[in-house]
């Protein structure tokens, strides 16, 4: 029966312990790294002299605190025993590989090593799909937010999110080629029994299709949030026309009272005999208000104001 031996956050005489033979020194070097940094390690799979080393990084997202963190997952997977090196990221918590166990539980007696990995990189992909569909509902209130967010709000979340898809996306698409360097047989372990025979590669293009499919949901993604920020932008422009309508409605309207009493200010007496009616200046007010009403009945029937 295939041993599965988890480590937290190990040290390297516990590591050392549960590996049982050597590894090649970068391996054990990023086994024992305590945590995720900027030059986060690529996903990967490779075959070795006894044994099948991986690296995978798992994205979560917390909608409520709107951020994406990762998980990392390494694995030395031997002809007897899978082991798993999960470590604690900074703002998170760990990889959970219950679901896993469950699933080897739950398909009987007796599995072998390659059923473990295929049930821990089946569970990997899982999560990638679980997060298309948490950044789709964020886009989804991205949406609906741009109604009555602030535009400096709905910028930074458009920028926050699309920096989460392209990380994303580079964390995916490692992760689907190591997958499939294992349903194209190009892990090789050396002379002896195979560490994932055929009938378990065949497995792991279950898990592939998924990373497939959410390298596909990842595009549909970025798509919507493209119309979320063309949507933004045209409502931006849209409010400036409609500022700018305005604005003009009110110069429009000042205008004719700006024109009647610059002409009656004029210094020529004799050729205005509104100065010397008695009536003048309740004639000039009077007319006034008339221009004016007149506009404002005009562009409410146009609907410009």
């Amino acid at each position: 029966m295939a041993e599965w031996i988890d480590l937290l956050d190990p040290g390297e005489a516990e590591l050392q312990r549960a590996l049982g033979r050597d590894v090649h020194e970068r391996a054990l070097e990023q086994l024992l790294d305590p945590a995720l940094h900027d030059d986060e390690p690529r996903p990967r799979l490779e075959g070795h002299d006894h044994y099948v080393f991986g690296v995978f990084l798992v994205p979560v997202c917390l909608r409520d605190e709107d951020r994406v963190f990762y998980q990392e997952v390494d694995l030395v997977a031997t002809r007897e025993r899978l082991v798993t090196v999960r470590k604690t990221p900074e703002r998170g918590y760990p990889f959970d590989v219950e679901p896993a166990r469950a699933a080897v539980a739950a398909d009987g007696a007796n599995p072998a090593v390659g059923l473990l990995v295929y049930r821990l990189v089946d569970l990997i992909a899982e999560y990638f799909l679980n997060l298309v569909d948490a950044l789709n509902d964020e886009i989804d209130e991205l949406e609906d937010g741009v109604e009555v967010w602030t535009s400096a709000q709905i910028r930074m979340r458009i920028s926050a999110l699309r920096h989460d898809l392209l990380h994303v996306r580079r964390t995916v698409a490692p992760t689907r080629d190591a997958i499939r360097r294992v349903v194209d047989r190009r892990i090789d372990v050396g002379e002896g029994p195979e560490v994932l025979p055929r009938e378990i590669e065949l497995d792991f293009a279950d898990a592939y299709d998924k990373l497939l499919r959410a390298m596909d949901g990842l595009d549909l993604s970025r798509d919507l949030l493209s119309s979320a920020r063309d949507y933004h932008q045209a409502k931006i422009a849209n409010d400036q026309n409609e500022v700018t309508k305005r604005l003009t409605v009110i110069a429009s309207i000042l205008l004719l009272p700006t024109f009647i009493v610059g002409l009656y200010g004029q210094n020529f007496r004799h050729h205005f005999p509104e100065l010397g009616w008695r009536f003048g200046y309740a004639w000039s007010w009077g007319l006034i208000l008339v221009t004016t009403f007149l506009q404002l009945w005009y562009y409410r029937r146009k609907k410009w104001i």
